[in-house]
């Protein structure tokens, strides 16, 4: 019997030093060979202001904002633009007077010319924001813009924004130029997930593979990769009807990934890095909030099969929950080797962590909390699954997609 449970606890060591191995491993992978997605240093191209500068129309889809607007619409008002410019806000069946106050707030401040309109109910097959997104682009068209800003209702751009995005897509010949809006953290929650959000989203699609870099250039050559945040994304009209967009994309929950796809697919040269003056005010100041941003498109990303569910929560295990267990484990059974795999892992990992934390001022010695961040991301992933299987599927303002053919449901 002895025996027995003595090769028994010998096999047990053997598996965890292999897992631990194979963690280490993957981290060393992660931080060499994938695009270095840790780094924080793909901003904005470099700009070349043209001698005569396109129109270009905003298009703001918005459902329910009148708490953000008062903080964003002005800032897309006040844009100091060369060109021709125009801000269309799409209300879409807001309840809080979204509409109303956007025409206040257009009366109060000075600036570009603001037309609010609303699409009505989306069709069946329609996501309810890419609806407000046509029903805008087909009132910019009339306008005839070079270029189209869709920008969401909470993000405030800082004054020279929008001039900085059209120098970079003529400079670069970018199709698609956008940037990741700096989210909120002030609460305590913002502060342990919001910088892990954009973390994983960077590892999911690292932006030099897209096209990023620090002077715009192309990305990794051959690269499939394709990405944007919706929160800013200027899109080149012609680029836009040769993609289809917004059709082509009609059912997408992540709208904004599809889109990057789409014209990516159709030819078009994609960008994508970090925001230095865009930033976004909406707050999420409980864990309920952030749980809810997440899980509410977790499981439409991964194309709401079971199997990569599966290898998506082991992964999460293997990367980021094995690193620490293999260093408790390691210390209690007297197993230094697994020890120190366990703790080269997790301080690769929080290493490559740093630079995101630097970008939202975060402390340093957040780095070493991220196992814990990632677990509840893996948690938000399961429950984003079974909200799926219960069939309240991912969700907007209010509309529950149970598939990407649903119709809306106001809930």
């Amino acid at each position: 019997m002895g025996q027995t449970a003595h090769v028994s606890a010998d096999v047990w060591t053997s598996v965890v030093t292999v897992v631990s191995a194979l963690s280490l491993a993957a981290w060393l992978w992660l931080l060499l060979a994938r695009g270095f997605f840790w780094r924080t240093d793909v901003r904005l191209p470099a700009r070349e202001e043209p001698d005569v500068w396109p129109a270009v129309c905003v298009v703001v889809p918005a459902r329910d904002e009148a708490a953000v607007l008062p903080a964003s619409l002005p800032s897309l008002l006040a844009q100091d633009y060369p060109g021709r410019a125009e801000v269309f806000l799409i209300d879409d069946g807001s309840t809080d007077g979204t509409g109303e106050l956007a025409c206040e707030l257009a009366r109060r401040h000075e600036g570009l010319p603001l037309t609010v309109a609303s699409p009505g109910e989306p069709p069946a097959g329609w996501t309810g924001k890419l609806w407000a997104v046509r029903h805008g682009i087909g009132l910019a068209r009339a306008r005839e813009p070079e270029y189209l800003l869709l920008t969401d209702a909470d993000i405030a751009h800082a004054p020279d924004s929008l001039r900085a995005l059209v120098s970079a897509a003529g400079a670069g010949g970018f199709d698609v130029v956008s940037q990741m809006a700096r989210l909120r953290v002030e609460s305590l929650w913002e502060r342990l997930v919001v910088p892990a959000f954009v973390y994983f989203f960077a590892q999911l699609y690292p932006f030099r593979w897209i096209g990023g870099g620090r002077a715009g250039s192309a990305g990794k050559k051959g690269t499939r990769t394709a990405a944007a945040a919706g929160g800013c994304v200027l899109l080149r009209t012609k680029a836009a009807e040769r993609a289809r967009i917004p059709d082509a994309i009609r059912h997408a929950v992540i709208d904004d990934v599809a889109l990057a796809r789409a014209v990516k697919g159709a030819g078009g040269r994609v960008w994508l890095g970090l925001a230095d003056w865009v930033d976004s005010v909406r707050p999420y100041p409980r864990l309920h909030d952030l749980w809810r941003m997440v899980s509410r498109s977790a499981y439409a990303q991964l194309r709401h099969n079971p199997l990569v569910l599966a290898g998506t929560v082991a992964g999460l295990a293997l990367v980021y929950l094995v690193p620490p267990g293999a260093v408790l484990f390691g210390l209690a059974a007297g197993q230094g080797t697994v020890a120190l795999l366990g703790g080269a892992a997790w301080l690769v990992m929080a290493g490559s962590y740093l630079p995101m934390l630097g970008y939202y001022g975060q402390p340093w010695w957040a780095a070493p909390l991220l196992p814990f961040t990632a677990f509840l991301y893996l948690l938000m992933t399961v429950d984003s699954a079974v909200q799926h299987y219960r069939g309240r599927g991912a969700a907007w303002k209010g509309r529950t997609y149970a598939r990407p053919d649903a119709v809306p449901e106001e809930g």
